[in-house]
């Protein structure tokens, strides 16, 4: 025995009273403190509730710490570097978002990748700072934060603008 078949017949969608038409939502604009809050909010959270879940202590600091503070301060940094005064550079309108966001990510985790290693290796070999397990952990978490910082800040902050002719 076949399967009733249930779908709409042509007669059906005919009697249906047509529904208004809804113009495409508009993302949000882009506001850099929601952009920044983000960024501390998500990984402080993912982070840490994966240094408690697991027992590692250091990571549920370091997920408050390093991890989403970094996430923070290169969102900020690059949020604020890509509004430029409310005038974006027009090459950010006119590269391709991928690539864009390529170069940024790639400039950001060299710096943060420099800052953790002055950090973990300079500093206590030129200073009084001992060299301490967290100041290690620095090498890491500071390129893995400025990576997904950047990515997320260029891609949504390229969703909300659009090419202007030139």
């Amino acid at each position: 025995m076949p399967a009733p078949k249930h779908g709409t017949s042509p007669d059906r969608t005919d009697s249906r009273p047509s529904r208004p038409h809804r113009p495409p939502r508009l993302p949000r604009p882009f506001a850099l403190w929601r952009e920044v809050l983000t960024a501390y909010a998500a990984p402080a959270l993912t982070a840490g509730t994966a240094g408690v879940v697991t027992g590692q202590r250091d990571l549920a600091v370091a997920a408050c710490t390093s991890i989403a503070g970094t996430s923070a301060v290169v969102a900020f940094l690059v949020g604020t570097w890509l509004r430029h005064a409310g005038q974006p550079r027009r090459w950010t309108l006119t590269t391709p978002r991928g690539v864009l966001t390529a170069v940024l990510v790639i400039t950001a985790v060299g710096a943060a990748a420099l800052l953790g290693w002055f950090t973990a290796q300079w500093l206590p070999a030129h200073t009084p700072v001992p060299a301490t397990p967290w100041l290690e952990r620095l090498r890491v978490d500071l390129p893995v934060s400025a990576a997904l910082a950047t990515t997320i800040v260029t891609l949504r902050w390229r969703s909300t603008t659009t090419a202007q002719p030139a």
